[in-house]
């Protein structure tokens, strides 16, 4: 009988901890698993759900199309549930999603806990969003950079944002004068903001939803809200003349500014996935200097950050301006929970928490945040340190023209943030000393945390052979693949790029009858593609919406058939995005060819590999996803040289 009472007591011990342990929700942007980890293999560790997480419903990747997801629901693929002809887009999708769970969890067990972690795609690109939205901005901008520069300043002053005395950042080289612009420049690059602006307040009218269901809970008071609004500055990463296609910049291709006008109908739809110019990057992060990768200064790594917490925040209309960094925020979470770091997770020590609890700056005006910190993004360095703050900008977010490892020819500069928020009088020449004593700071930072050696390579890095798929065989060069074996991202399916290789497809169809996708790799930037329309098989490659089309003359034959891909890449060893000559088979027979003068050198984008049909974005728009194969798939080879 007392056995059975501990027991007892035991088990309601467990089940009362259970019961207090708080629901851990991931929805959104998952930029922590590697590439190659992202199959249906695994590992799972660094997946959310491996990670503390209960629930996850996103991407894994450094952004998605917003039309066509590559969506997980925690580890397994799912597709969205409508079209986007039928209104489907991923911000409203997830945003939907986050307040049925919520409002599921607090019907169900309304006394437990959630922590929620939301990451949307927006307003990182591709800038996507509908007419509708983006017509409420039809004109908004034609006073051009300067001037809306101007006014944002001014606004920042007027509500107290900026300290009083901030001075306004001027006009860098790198940014040419509006009034110097063509007028198709000054067309297309208001079309690309308004579209940005559209796309912003569709994004802040779906977090408003979410916010307001916040506010509908039972316990909302004591609900804490931390709103981080950015990503590390607006981004230039849409070069010049911003882009329709920002997948093909990032491959170190830039835009045309006839062919964004050409195709300005495919703004802000499934068919583009745009970016605006560097000039609207450098406005966007009034009133600072430089743009998102260039973590030398404040325009590459200040955001704002607004917390609500009714029960234990009262508001006023001052800002805090205590200097803070991104690993202060769990900190503070965990001392406002109450809850200890764990010395070590499933027998694992964890290293210690390199962040701050700023906690106490919720009741204290004058709290100060923390003393020092480092940055460093693409060689782009910076060290602050009791309100000074050394700087050294390195590389170019929209080109590379410059020379790699000169990190000893870097110009650097030096500001007293505490009379000089925006970074605008540099010092260096008049403190030689402090710089010095902040260079040194740095170094001992970097040697600390890791950051050395620094890499100041940019779309170099797509090209970077990546690890192969924990479990493959070392080395291979065939890879066989089954029906269903999708949504494997790029740099875990077989290496395609930069190479000849082989396909053959063993298949069974009913002749005409038969359609659909046997290889799809990639999507609406770029990609390639293997199907059958009425029975004729076809290869398409995009080459950034260029499409070099390869097909036969007349069905397959009734039955089992073998399809024969050869891909004969044009350049030698070492050569990237060189052209191809391809050749289609069918049972042995050669049925068509074709040549192409380049190839995708870096990577086709966002979207995944998979057989038996195109998932998320399409290759081509000859069908629509994901256009499943009608026949019988026996098996796809790939032998790569």
């Amino acid at each position: 009988m007392s056995h059975a009472k501990s027991t007892w007591d035991k088990t309601e011990k467990i089940r009362n901890k259970i019961n207090t342990d708080a629901l851990t929700w991931w929805f959104g942007k998952n930029h922590n698993t590697p590439d190659w980890e992202q199959t249906v293999t695994g590992p799972f560790d660094r997946w959310p759900t491996g990670m503390g997480f209960d629930y996850f419903y996103g991407f894994n990747s450094g952004e998605t199309h917003q039309y066509y997801p590559v969506l997980f629901e925690n580890t397994v693929p799912v597709e969205p549930d409508k079209t986007p002809e039928e209104g489907y887009h991923l911000m409203t999708d997830m945003t939907d999603r986050a307040i049925a769970r919520m409002k599921f969890a607090k019907s169900v067990a309304p006394g437990k806990p959630f922590f929620m972690y939301f990451a949307p795609g927006a307003m990182h690109a591709p800038h996507h969003v509908t007419a509708e939205w983006r017509q409420q901005f039809d004109g908004a901008f034609d006073m051009g950079w300067e001037e809306y520069r101007n006014q944002v300043f001014a606004k920042q002053l007027e509500m107290g944002i900026l300290p009083e005395g901030t001075e306004l950042t001027p006009r860098p080289d790198w940014v040419p004068a509006w009034d110097t612009l063509s007028d198709v420049q000054k067309e297309v690059y208001d079309d690309l903001m308004e579209n940005f602006a559209g796309y912003f307040a569709f994004t802040d009218h779906e977090v408003g939803r979410l916010l307001s269901a916040v506010k509908e809970l039972p316990d909302a008071d004591n609900t804490m809200v931390i709103y981080i609004v950015g990503d590390n500055g607006a981004s230039s990463e849409g070069g010049p003349d911003g882009t329709l296609n920002e997948i093909m910049n990032l491959n170190g291709i830039p835009s045309n500014l006839e062919d964004i006008k050409a195709n300005i109908d495919k703004l802000g739809g499934p068919e583009s996935e745009p970016h605006y110019p560097v000039g609207w990057a450098w406005a966007g992060n009034t009133p600072f200097q430089w743009v998102k990768q260039v973590a030398s200064h404040l325009g590459g790594t200040r955001n704002p950050m607004v917390i609500s917490w009714p029960a234990k925040i009262q508001h006023d209309d001052a800002p805090r301006t205590a200097f803070l960094h991104l690993v202060d925020v769990v900190p503070t979470i965990l001392e406002a929970a109450h809850i200890p770091m764990p010395q070590s997770v499933n027998g694992v020590e964890q290293k210690p928490l390199e962040g701050e609890s700023f906690l106490s700056s919720f009741t204290d005006p004058e709290f100060k945040g923390r003393t020092q910190q480092y940055f460093e993004v693409f060689s782009n360095r910076s060290m602050y340190a009791d309100g000074w703050k050394a700087n050294a900008q390195h590389t170019f977010p929209w080109r590379q023209d410059y020379a790699p490892g000169n990190w000893d020819k870097d110009k650097w500069e030096l500001y007293n943030l505490d009379e000089d928020f925006s970074e605008a009088n540099d010092l260096a020449a008049e403190n030689p000393e402090k710089l010095e004593e902040l260079k040194a700071m740095l170094d001992e930072a970097f040697e600390k945390y890791g950051v050395l050696p620094l890499d100041d390579r940019g779309s170099a890095r797509l090209a970077i052979a990546k690890p192969p798929v924990p479990g493959a065989v070392e080395g291979n060069k065939t890879f066989t693949y089954y029906a269903g074996a999708i949504r494997i991202a790029e740099p875990a399916a077989p290496p395609m790029k930069n190479r000849s290789w082989t396909l053959t497809a063993k298949v069974d169809t009913e002749g005409a009858g038969t359609e659909g996708v046997i290889m799809g790799f990639g999507g609406v930037a770029a990609g390639m593609s293997l199907y059958l329309d009425a029975g004729v098989p076809i290869f398409d490659y995009n080459l950034f919406e260029k499409h070099t089309e390869v097909k036969g003359s007349e069905p397959l034959p009734e039955g089992e058939a073998e399809i024969t891909l050869d891909f004969a890449y044009q350049g030698a060893e070492g050569e990237a995005g060189k052209g191809a000559e391809i050749t289609l088979s069918v049972n042995g027979t050669e049925v068509a060819t074709g040549s192409m003068e380049s190839t995708v050198a870096g990577r086709f984008g966002i979207d995944t590999f998979g057989i038996g049909e195109d998932s998320g974005q399409p290759v081509t728009s000859a069908y629509q996803p994901p256009f499943k194969f009608t026949g019988g798939i026996e098996s796809v080879v790939v032998e790569v040289q």
